[in-house]
């Protein structure tokens, strides 16, 4: 009679969503941390898309009916109206300082680059983090290949065999950072790259229509634009008692 056949083991799943979910330790931390950076890539992305489509909006607004103001009071009160445009906020400011005393071409220049510069910084909100991603992704993922490789070797000196049950496991891991890497970090690429050149485009346009803006604002020094701001609200005195 023949000895029953014993059944062999059950081999070790080694597709990535089982080597992701078995994972652990080190490597573990580390697919956490890109799984969490991959999501906050389409996040920011999403959030600058409408960003730069409300922007880009407001701005043409805002030039096409600029091209029929001829008085410095007509463009402030236009830029109050469109307070969402980067190039409505520069002409806010300029108005402000438009007739105070004492004031030069070279001071109202500088308000306006000022201006400038707080609606790049403005428009560039979250794009450092887009950067980082990108740039330390791949650098992370690596981290934890390098990591799993080690956990690999130690098996191997537990285990005194070098068989591929033994290694692949700790190798699948490692290639599974290596991976998450890479999709977190090749978004963010394309993403940064994307944003940053919309961005440019728009503030190089805001910042060849400010020449006209100051020309305007220069040219025209008698017209009191002080009265297109509101009035600041007056507050009640407290009742007699």
């Amino acid at each position: 009679m023949f000895a029953p056949e014993v059944a062999a083991p059950a081999a070790e799943k080694l597709d990535p969503l089982h080597l992701m979910l078995d994972s652990s330790g080190v490597v573990l931390v580390v697919l956490v941390i890109l799984v969490i950076a991959s999501f906050a890539v389409w996040v920011i992305w999403i959030l600058k898309w409408l960003q730069l489509g409300r922007l880009l909006k407001a701005q043409k607004q805002f030039e096409e009916e600029g091209q029929h103001v001829t008085r410095s009071a007509e463009l402030v009160a236009l830029a109050l109206r469109h307070g969402d445009a980067p190039g409505a906020r520069i002409v806010i400011d300029l108005g402000k300082r438009h007739q105070l005393p004492n004031l030069t071409p070279g001071i109202l220049k500088a308000v306006g680059e000022r201006a400038l510069v707080n609606e790049s910084q403005r428009a560039n909100l979250l794009m450092p983090t887009l950067s980082s991603i990108a740039s330390a992704g791949p650098f992370i993922g690596l981290f934890g290949t390098v990591w799993g490789i080690m956990d690999a070797f130690l098996a191997i000196g537990l285990a005194k065999s070098a068989s591929l049950p033994v290694v692949a496991p700790a190798i699948g891991e490692a290639l599974i950072a290596t991976a998450f890497g890479l999709i977190a970090a090749i978004p963010a690429t394309i993403a940064y790259n994307f944003v940053e050149q919309q961005l440019t485009d728009l503030l190089e346009e805001v910042e060849a229509s400010g020449g006209t803006w100051l020309e305007l604002l220069l040219a025209d020094p008698a017209t009191p634009i002080q009265s297109a701001f509101p009035a600041p609200a007056k507050k009640e005195a407290p009742a007699a008692y």
